[in-house]
């Protein structure tokens, strides 16, 4: 396939947290050889604290839409001289999903991927987890920053309270909430049935938000067609499995099956 042997990899972050998530998968990966990027979103240029006190004064951020994040990423990895990989978590693996359904990349990795429009998420703990970002009965003029409780249960369930205290403090942003809402639009859909390049979706047994039946389902969406399509569900693995002790594993699957398509 057109550019399978590409060592470029832009790695797409998800929503809720700081771009600087990928900074030890980077450093993995180009010991390994390849050439990264992890662009922050747009208007999520700053530190942790300092996003953080740009509430409730970062409109800028509050009016990003799915859309244009996502047009946004796409121009990134257009502007590469070959397509390159794209590997993204949670929203982000949404968006790369979404990029890859434009031929914009030689293969694509979802990690514990939000839902494609089509998917329907009906797990009770997705609801508990993710309602709060949609903002509903609030203004969309402000940005939502998940509390440490909600990200408890979100992301870092099962971790000592130790590591999910310094794991919010180090990565946990203000939100758009239409970028959130936006998953629920026409800005989700990706086209099941037509021919991409391979695409691999994982998911964790202990992810709250984005459980593994869910992430399932979106790949069970899929027509076979032809293309190199593959799921993965590592056990005791939590919706923070970028940071998650142990998160090596998780890569080193990752780089095997990019070697091997």
């Amino acid at each position: 396939m057109e550019n399978a042997k590409t060592k470029n990899i832009v790695f797409v972050t998800g929503a809720f947290v700081s771009n600087t998530c990928w900074d030890e998968w980077r450093r993995y990966f180009e010991s390994k050889g390849y050439t990264t990027v992890a662009p922050a979103w747009p208007f999520k240029d700053g530190t942790t604290q300092q996003l953080r006190d740009r509430q409730p004064n970062d409109t800028d951020l509050a009016a990003l839409t799915l859309t244009e994040l996502i047009d946004y990423y796409a121009s990134i990895v257009s502007s590469n001289a070959e397509k390159p990989i794209v590997i993204g978590h949670s929203l982000g693996g949404l968006i790369t999903q979404i990029i890859l359904n434009r031929d914009l990349t030689a293969k694509a990795v979802a990690i514990h991927s939000v839902p494609t429009l089509g998917v329907f998420p009906y797990e009770f703990s997705f609801l508990k987890a993710g309602w709060k970002s949609l903002g509903l009965f609030t203004s969309i003029k402000k940005t939502y920053l998940m509390s440490f409780k909600d990200w408890q249960y979100a992301f870092v369930n099962t971790m000592p309270l130790e590591e999910q205290t310094a794991a919010y403090a180090t990565f946990t942003i203000p939100e758009s909430k239409t970028v959130a809402r936006g998953g629920l639009t026409a800005a989700a859909k990706v086209d099941y049935e037509k021919a991409h390049a391979p695409l691999l979706l994982t998911s964790g047994s202990t992810d709250n938000i984005i459980p593994a039946h869910l992430n399932n389902r979106n790949y069970k969406k899929y027509v076979p067609n032809g293309s190199v399509l593959d799921y993965k569900e590592f056990k005791n693995r939590n919706h923070f499995v970028l940071g998650q002790p142990g998160w090596e594993k998780d890569a080193d699957y990752i780089l095997n099956w990019l070697s091997r398509n």
